[in-house]
This record gives structure tokens, sequence and C-alpha cells, in this order.
């Protein structure tokens, strides 16, 4: 059952002469419409694109910038990009280490409801984050969702886990999952349709990404994952394409219309979503889903649309988390 009302549909591709890449960003924006931004902590901001992605976020309502980093790169970033920082609060430290560490203690505190990546690499900052005694995990598995709007794609689509999870185990894949649909759910899909990929279709041996499909379903069949529907192991094809599932005679609830897509591991996720971005046309938006707070964790490439999106649906995310509606 879905919430039409909330709901990333297909009437929400653009009409024409709107452009592309921004009406899904719009059209996130505007869910957001009527709910409190986030006090977000945004680490080591210390050049223009992660000043002015931070910066437009907060002219959209959709955060409140904490600039956490060394207040003289800060400062100079944003005189040299001709970004006004004078209505943000700062919190000076000495270097891109120790702002990860207190973005995540200010988190852990209640001072910031999320954290945004500056100009720092994903590894220093995560490193924090999944800190045993200090950082913000929480009984479940920390993952990545890539929300991708893809031209040619009738539906939103989710790609998980692309920047966390190395080589996930199932149990890894059970969270990585349960955290995509719960995303899903905040952005109003009800009840996703979540694909296993794998190369093939069929269960094998050979190929331990289609064992852990199997599993997976299962594991959903007995209450272990909840919210969506699963189907697994399918390929690419099959998992977004009506008619090449029914070539090859696939009749399933998810097949050629997954709303989630689940990769086998790290370097195929990667390689999937940035395919789909440089050569499919598609435009990218993402967070760290399962640690206490959202984690909005954009590329250091990412224009200041794709930084909105991914603020937009961190807002999202935590005013669904604590029941706020617009």
């Amino acid at each position: 059952m879905e919430n039409t009302a909330t709901r990333l549909s297909p009437e929400a591709f653009p009409e024409p002469g709107i452009p592309h890449e921004w009406h899904r960003y719009e059209h996130l924006i505007g869910m957001t419409k009527g709910l409190e931004p986030l006090r977000t902590a945004v680490v080591h901001p210390v050049d223009a694109p992660s000043l002015a992605g931070a910066v437009e976020a907060a002219r959209e309502r959709l955060i409140i910038p904490v600039l956490v980093g060394p207040e003289a790169k800060i400062r100079a970033a944003a005189a040299a990009a001709g970004i006004d920082i004078s209505p943000f609060e700062m919190v000076p430290v000495e270097h891109s280490n120790a702002a990860a560490e207190h973005a995540v203690a200010m988190a852990r505190s209640g001072r910031v409801e999320a954290l945004m990546k500056g100009a720092l690499h994903t590894d220093e900052l995560m490193h924090a984050v999944i800190d045993p005694a200090l950082g913000l995990r929480t009984g479940r598995r920390i993952s990545h969702v890539f929300a991708i709007d893809a031209p040619a794609y009738p539906r939103p689509l989710f790609v998980t886990d692309a920047a966390i999870n190395v080589s996930p185990t199932i149990a890894d894949k059970r969270d990585i999952v349960q955290n995509a649909i719960e995303l899903a759910h905040a952005l109003g899909n009800c009840e996703p349709r979540v694909a296993i990929l794998s190369a093939v279709e069929t269960v094998t041996e050979k190929l331990r990404s289609t064992i852990d499909a199997a599993a997976l379903c299962k594991m959903a069949d007995r209450g272990q994952i909840t919210g969506g529907i699963l189907d697994g192991p399918l390929a690419f094809d099959n998992a977004v394409s009506p008619e090449a599932a029914r070539t090859k005679g696939i009749v399933s609830p998810v097949a050629g219309r997954a709303d989630i897509l689940v990769v086998p591991d790290l370097e195929a996720g990667n390689m999937l979503a940035k395919q789909l971005e440089y050569l499919g046309g598609a435009q990218i938006a993402g967070v760290v889903v399962g640690a206490r707070v959202p984690i909005i964790l954009t590329s250091r490439a990412d224009k200041t649309p794709a930084r909105l999106g991914s603020c937009a649906i961190a807002l999202l995310l935590a005013r669904h988390a604590t029941g706020v509606r617009a």
C-alpha cells in the first residue's frame, strides 16, 4: 500500500522545460516544508563546495549549520568564494580529525541532530562515527543509501551499500536492507520492493551473492526483515525492466519494478551508482543510516543540488524517526 500524498512517484518527473536535474530535488525539498530544519554539524568545511552546500541548505530551511573545523581555513575559503558565513555558529578545532571527533561528540550529547561531511575523507569521518566507545553506533549495522533519480526509470531508485560496508556478511546485509526500507518509509514509500542483486536469477554455490539473496528473502518470510517486499537473486536487468523479467519468465512483485537495489558488495554498488550518474544521466543524493543521527555523506565532487537533496533526505529521515510530520 502506497502513500500517494508523499511518495516520490512517477508523476514527480519533470514537465517539459523543467531541468531534470533540479526537479526531483525540488520535489524532495517540497516534502520538507513545515518541518523544523536539522541542527547539523558541518565537518571540516574548508572549501567552497562544502560551504556553499551548507549555506544553500540553510537558505532552504533544511539545516541549521554549525561549522566545525579550523576557523582560519573556513573563513579563508568563505572569503575566496564570496560566501557569507556570519549567520552561522563556528566551533573552532585544529584539524579535520579533531573536527570529526568533536562533531560526533556534539551529536552524542544532542547538541546537533545530524552530521554533514565537508572537505575531509569519508574514512576519517566514519572512523569517529563508528568508534566503539565514543561513536554513534546503535544496535544495527551502519550503512549508506544512494537515492537515485534516473531519467529512464519511472520511479525513485535506492542503491545500497555503495560507500560504507566493503564486503558485508549476511547479518550485515540484513541490517543494510532494513536500513534502506526504513529510509524508503521516511520518503513516503510504505512498502518498497527490494531486489537483491546478483549476476544471475538462480541460486548457485558458485556465487555467494545468490545464496545471500535467497537467505535474505527467507529472513523476510520469517519476519527478520520487515516493511518491504523482497526478491532475489535478480540480475540488474530483471530488477528494473519488466520486459527483461517477462523474457526470463520471472513472476514476481519485485522484478521489473524494484524500488531498492541491494548490491553484493561495495565495489559493485559504487560502480553501479557511478555508471548511472555518468552514463545514464542520473542525479544522486545519499545519506548514512543506522547511526544515532543521519549523516549527510556527499562526495567532494558533488554540486550544490546533490547536497541539497541529501540534506532533504536526512531531514525527512530524522523527523520520520521522531514521528513528526509536515
